[in-house]
């Protein structure tokens, strides 16, 4: 028997080599825990796979685009720590700023440049797993903050936030600079979907953060139906699909524009944003947020065929603390803002059409701001964040808040204390716009793991009869009885993964050689690894069983049979 494995191992390398373009990971035939929880839209709701509809409403945690290397506050602050707080507290999606710079690092494994993780406060996060040790490469430590995020049921946003590394690289306006091409972007893009693209921990993600701009500024970006550099439509669309081609599975977060010329009054994309006040009438340029403006979608939508489906518009909105845009004003100095002026001058024709005229999803993947006396010293802050709030909540739009960090300058964040303490003042704010049950329990995005100590799962969700995101119906004792029987009963079926044989979730070659040093006697495999490996299913694993689980990875086959 010994001679047939080693010909099987032989055998295998040949394949391998001979299909060395081909990815080493294969996706499950049947949804598994790495493969159950991806999202998609139907009917202008995103929804799971079995066709329920879903809300994301997470939180933002950057550091990765900025030059730490690693989240900020880890130069203090324990990461798990901080990732349990962020689950336990119900925020079942957390979006990631990078940048393109960081993704093609990891992508040719080239060293970090600096990276600012505290060894004492991180034991974790070294190499030896001890205080004071040897921090770990970047990108290990970003995928262990990945399996923890798995574990706490947490979903995760990549968002490519600047081209450049750098704390003030948002500020540039377009998803390329003097550093890094279009085609770097695509080539980040890509590869990033594929490395994932059997883990649905990360779900989503966000082509590029706030594409902004003026015309007179020279660059900017622009949305129009053609294939100019600067056109973000067009390059959206090629994000999109350099994203899908490799996991068709994930979600695509579109945002909009600064600017966007008023056509009917003559404008074009050359025409100067300015006030032509002077001469009695406004810009003939519709202003907006950074990102905030998605009026080209009503003339342009993003089109990228049978993968339209996994499109979602996200603008970012922020309060008059942030900037006093005109739109927070009224003519009437005794009154203030409200949901309908808000929507009347700005809102409804920049990004809330899309919602309220049922057209496509909106993730909001940006809102925020100071609640406190000391920031926000006349209230206009605290009234913003309760007009928004209550209008993302009424409309079911997902949303990221902005942000985790104490360190934001013009928002404050969730922590404060050099990370180490929870602002519950903030917290109480925003926490109606988290997705829960009417009893006050999380829910999460897995349809297994539970998000946090005080959340649910989605199979517990709706398994309980509820039917929206937020109906949420009483159930008698016996009937949920009834229904965990039969979930745990799926559960049991769906966990059996045939050819993975080291029990990880992914098919690849790994699995091949785990089974050869069990079948040479070098390493025992438990009883479900046994009935995994079992693939042509003739009650005992052995040589057939390793080549037919090579002949699947190189896709020469696409079934086991048994």
């Amino acid at each position: 028997m010994k001679k047939h494995v080693l010909s099987a191992l032989v055998t295998g390398a040949m394949l391998l080599n001979l299909t060395a373009s081909l990815p080493v990971s294969v996706s499950a035939a049947e949804p598994d825990e790495y493969h159950d929880d991806w999202l998609h839209v139907e009917n202008g709701v995103v929804v799971d796979r079995n066709g329920n509809e879903v809300w994301m409403t997470g939180v933002n945690w950057f550091g990765y685009n900025v030059g730490s290397q690693v989240f900020d506050g880890v130069w203090s602050a324990n990461m798990h720590d901080c990732l349990n707080l962020i689950s336990d507290h119900g925020f079942n999606l957390l979006r990631v700023p990078m940048s393109t710079e960081i993704i093609l690092q990891w992508k040719n494994n080239e060293p970090d440049p600096i990276i600012k993780v505290n060894e004492y406060s991180n034991p974790e996060l070294t190499i030896e797993g001890v205080q004071g040790g040897t921090v770990k490469y970047s990108f290990d430590i970003w995928n262990q903050a990945v399996a923890w995020c798995r574990e706490n049921g947490i979903k995760i946003m990549m968002d490519i936030h600047s081209a450049t590394t750098n704390a003030a690289g948002h500020n540039y306006p377009l998803w390329y600079d003097d550093n890094f091409s279009t085609d770097d972007w695509l080539e980040a893009l890509s590869w990033f979907a594929e490395y994932y693209k059997d883990d649905d921990t990360i779900i989503a993600i966000d082509l590029k953060n706030e594409p902004h701009g003026k015309p007179e500024e020279g660059k900017f970006a622009k949305w129009d139906d053609s294939t100019d550099e600067n056109n973000w439509k067009y390059a959206a669309e090629r994000g999109a699909m350099a994203c899908l081609e490799q996991n068709p599975n994930l979600l695509i977060m579109v945002e909009g524009t600064e600017c966007y010329p008023d056509f009917s009054r003559g404008a074009d994309w050359s025409t100067p944003s300015v006030d032509y006040a002077h001469y009695g009438e406004p810009s003939k340029i519709f202003g907006a947020w950074w990102g905030g403006n998605l009026r080209g979608v009503k003339d342009y939508p993003v089109d990228i065929g049978e993968y339209t489906k996994q499109i979602v518009y996200s603008p970012h909105d922020y309060g008059p603390e942030v900037w006093k845009q005109d739109w927070f004003y009224l003519d009437d100095d005794s009154k203030t803002f409200t949901r309908q002026t808000l929507l009347d001058d700005y809102w409804y024709d920049s990004w809330a059409y899309l919602v309220e005229e049922k057209r496509y999803p909106l993730l909001m993947g940006e809102w925020g701001g100071w609640v406190d006396d000391e920031h926000d010293t006349t209230g206009e802050n605290r009234h913003w964040l309760q007009e928004i709030r209550d209008y993302m909540t009424d409309m079911h739009i997902h949303h990221t808040f902005w942000c985790f960090n104490e360190n934001s300058s013009d928002t404050g964040g969730l922590v404060y204390d050099n990370f180490e303490k929870w602002d519950d003042v903030k917290y109480d704010f925003i926490k109606s716009a988290l997705w829960q049950t009417e009893d006050g329990k999380f829910i999460g995005l897995d349809h297994k793991i539970p998000i946090g100590v005080n959340g649910i799962s989605l199979d517990e969700y709706y398994g309980s009869g509820n039917t929206t995101p937020t109906e949420t119906k009483p159930v008698e004792t016996e009937t949920e009885t009834e229904t965990t029987t039969v979930s745990e009963s799926e559960s049991e079926t769906e966990s059996v993964l045939y050819g993975d044989v080291d029990d990880n979730g992914i098919i690849n070659i790994l699995d091949v050689i785990t089974l050869n040093k069990n079948l040479l006697g070098k390493e025992n495999i438990s009883e479900k690894q046994q009935k995994q490996a079992d693939v042509d299913q003739s009650g005992l694993p052995d040589s057939n069983d390793s080549l037919l689980i090579l002949k699947y990875i190189v896709g020469i086959i696409k079934n086991f049979t048994a």
